[in-house]
């Protein structure tokens, strides 16, 4: 029997609204062992230490774990949001099956695991209640905002390690990148805690 086909997602810095490059990151089994590690150092699981990682993938920023205030909350919203990564983006989309653009995956991700209803657009959700959080202070299931100037025009929900789940942008999927790509670098525009 031949084992399936691993599956690659673009990640990176590249063209575009939103960066669509042709490095990849893997997604499949190797997945599920990160949601794994993430699940447990969400939790407070033990000493959970990541593999190493090659020196080219580095990230710029050593992201410690902050441990969610709800930490079963927290992990339902990154096990349903990973699980969503692959699907595509349309815009105006708000469901698995007719696709997501990143306030509709947001919102589609907490009303389904938690019953949450939060604003529709990036915007009002960059102005919802609930403290800002410090890059180096966020937890699983905490939003990251993305823009310029003092525009917010891009959300994701972030997972641990420095990666974050998020619908980038039309012809793409739902992908999981991280906040040391340069692109996100750049538009980084703050994040908020919606879970406490």
């Amino acid at each position: 029997m031949t084992p399936p086909r691993e599956r690659f997602l673009p990640s990176g810095d590249g063209a575009g609204h939103y960066p669509d490059s042709g490095t990849a990151t893997p997604i499949g089994a190797g997945l599920a062992l990160v949601a794994a590690a993430l699940l447990l150092a969400a939790c407070g699981g033990g000493d959970v230490r990541p593999t190493p990682r090659p020196a080219a993938t580095v990230p710029a920023r050593d992201w410690p774990a902050t441990t969610p205030a709800d930490p079963a909350a927290a992990n339902a919203v990154l096990m349903r949001a990973i699980s969503l990564v692959g699907t595509p983006y349309r815009y105006g989309g708000n469901t698995p099956e007719g696709g997501f653009d990143c306030s509709g995956l947001v919102n589609y991700v907490f009303r389904d695991m938690l019953d949450l209803r939060l604003p529709r657009t990036s915007r009002e959700l960059a102005s919802y209640q609930g403290p800002r959080i410090e890059p180096h202070r966020l937890a699983t299931a905490d939003l990251v905002f993305f823009g310029s100037g003092n525009q917010v025009t891009h959300v994701g929900i972030y997972v641990g390690e420095g990666r974050f789940v998020h619908a980038p942008s039309t012809g793409g999927t739902v992908r999981l990148d991280h906040l040391d790509g340069s692109y996100w670098r750049r538009h980084y525009s703050g994040a908020r805690r919606v879970l406490q």
